[in-house]
């Protein structure tokens, strides 16, 4: 009898995370500016971003034929995510603060990435034994 796959290898769990985690970056940004931490803002903030996560495991789909569940098709989700969430920034607000894009970078890397990289890691040591 095969083995069942882990539960986070499920397209719509890992999408569900992928988003969860991106909303998670929203709130931190908006506490971290002493914006209020509401349901609509937080989603607000995310909007642009949540659609640059979904075009982005679009394109690995189109690409791959495959979901974005490994580290190496994450890197497209997270580029996605950060290029067309500030395109959408810039088209809405008018302007972009390269310290924010650093930052915002950098957090949804170890967010959209790191998720992928700690399970397989894990399920990798574990398979092991």
């Amino acid at each position: 009898m095969a083995e069942r796959p882990p539960f986070w290898r499920n397209p719509g769990v890992a999408f569900v995370v992928d988003a969860l985690l991106v909303l998670v970056f929203a709130a931190i940004g908006r506490a971290s500016h002493d914006e209020g931490i509401t349901a609509s803002g937080v989603f607000a903030t995310a909007s642009p971003f949540l659609v640059g996560t979904a075009v982005g495991w679009l394109l690995v789909r189109a690409l791959r034929g495959s979901w974005p569940l490994e580290v190496g098709p994450g890197i497209t989700v997270w580029f996605a995510t950060v290029f067309i969430g500030m395109a959408l920034r810039v088209a809405v607000l008018g302007s972009l603060a390269w310290a924010f894009v650093a930052v915002a970078a950098a957090v949804l890397a170890t967010l959209l990435i790191g998720w992928r990289a700690l399970l397989t890691l894990a399920t990798a040591r574990s398979a092991r034994r």
